[in-house]
């Protein structure tokens, strides 16, 4: 289920997103996604030599971590919003073989073939067009390469669909089959789902707007993330030979 605005949904983004970031939540994505974040950084096998994009990067916590594991690589982390990449860049000065751009997941700003990994943390279903964005990250990736997208708002857990209505933007509510889909129509093969489960503690007393109670809120936990995967295919491989990405 999609709802799309009628003016245009790449400025609405920016704007809003521009917005958190000058409210400061950019710092705070870390805090928050870190637990259902670490997993999947365990199961890229990242190399030292690897290129990386993180798409959705926000103020680059996550794309600083990366860098710190591909050190003889290179990451590029990109956001649609410029206060965010604003921002990103002056937490980062330190990190050579890391940059940010501004940039939207349908129109990516990169060459083709460089990258051998690509992540989003949530931030795929913000997309105005997803189908557009998948394929986009597969054109920038390598052959062999592969992406990886993490999100919290999926049509499978029941715990989340109340934000539909709480959200300032548009957002795109899909299962895990949907999204899927979308990896194998962009020309991914191999493409899994799996849940990673959040293993953060959980308060005695919830008080905030997006969950009903600290009850609801550990089972959104105990439900998880949601982990699409896939990888840009070896021209003249069998499928059975491409990398396996879980």
């Amino acid at each position: 289920m999609s709802t799309l605005p009628t003016n245009n949904p790449f400025e609405s983004l920016r704007g809003e997103f521009n917005r958190w970031a000058e409210a400061g939540r950019g710092e705070g994505m870390e805090h928050e996604h870190l637990p259902i974040t670490l997993p999947v950084l365990e199961k890229m096998r990242l190399g030292r030599t690897d290129n990386v994009l993180d798409v959705g990067c926000g103020a680059g916590w996550l794309s600083r971590r990366l860098a710190k594991l591909v050190p003889e690589g290179r990451v590029i982390g990109m956001d649609i919003s410029d206060e965010m990449v604003r921002r990103a860049r002056r937490a980062s000065l330190d990190d050579d073989n890391l940059l940010f751009v501004v940039g939207e997941a349908a129109e990516i700003p990169w060459e083709a073939n460089f990258f051998s990994h690509a992540t989003s943390v949530e931030s795929a279903y913000y997309w105005p067009d997803p189908a557009a964005g998948l394929k986009e990250i597969y054109r920038v990736l390598r052959e062999g390469g592969a992406a990886w997208i993490l999100i919290n708002y999926y049509r499978d857990n029941p715990y989340c669909q109340q934000w539909g209505p709480l959200l300032p933007v548009a957002t795109h509510l899909l299962s895990a089959d949907e999204w899927s889909e979308l990896f194998r129509g962009a020309g991914f093969g191999n493409v899994a789902h799996e849940r990673i489960a959040d293993p953060s503690p959980t308060p005695e007393v919830y008080a905030g707007k997006w969950f009903r109670d600290a009850a609801q809120l550990r089972a959104f936990k105990s439900e998880g993330a949601l982990l699409v995967c896939g990888t840009k295919t070896v021209a003249g491989t069998p499928p059975e030979l491409n990398l396996r990405i879980l």
